[in-house]
This record gives structure tokens, C-alpha cells and sequence, in this order.
């Protein structure tokens, strides 16, 4: 596969992974790993959330309120 970088971009990715004795290759896989793990857990927490708000299991903004303004009194 091949990708295209704009310079600027390309730029940056040769001197993060200069400056940590890394490939651009290998750490642009890395990010890319990353990325996608972070995606899955938004997806699956929204998800949750979606489920979590169909069985009415939620708070009302005045109810977080509430809550907020107890965690900080203690």
C-alpha cells in the first residue's frame, strides 16, 4: 500500500520517529494501531450509552449537577 504525505506531514513523521530511534514506517503503524483501538472503545462506549440510555438508565443535567456539585463540596 501506498499512501501520499503532504511534505509538511511527511516532515513531521521523519523527525518524531528520528527523534525517538524509530522508522517512520514502524511508528506510523504504530499511531495507526492506536487509532484504530481508540475508535473501537469510542464506538463500543457510545454503544453502551445508546443501550444504557434505551433501558432508562440515565441522569438528567440537573441530576449531574447535583452530583458534580457534591463531589467538589467533599
Amino acid at each position: 500500500m501506498e499512501v501520499y504525505f503532504p511534505p509538511e506531514l511527511e516532515a513531521k513523521l521523519a523527525q518524531s520517529a528520528a527523534q525517538q530511534g524509530r522508522q517512520p514506517g514502524d511508528l506510523l503503524q504504530e499511531v495507526l494501531a492506536r487509532h484504530f483501538e481508540q475508535e473501537a472503545r469510542f464506538i463500543d462506549a457510545v454503544q453502551r450509552g445508546e443501550d444504557a440510555f434505551g433501558r432508562g438508565e440515565f441522569l438528567t443535567h440537573e441530576q449531574v449537577g447535583q452530583r458534580l456539585a457534591r463531589f467538589l463540596q467533599s
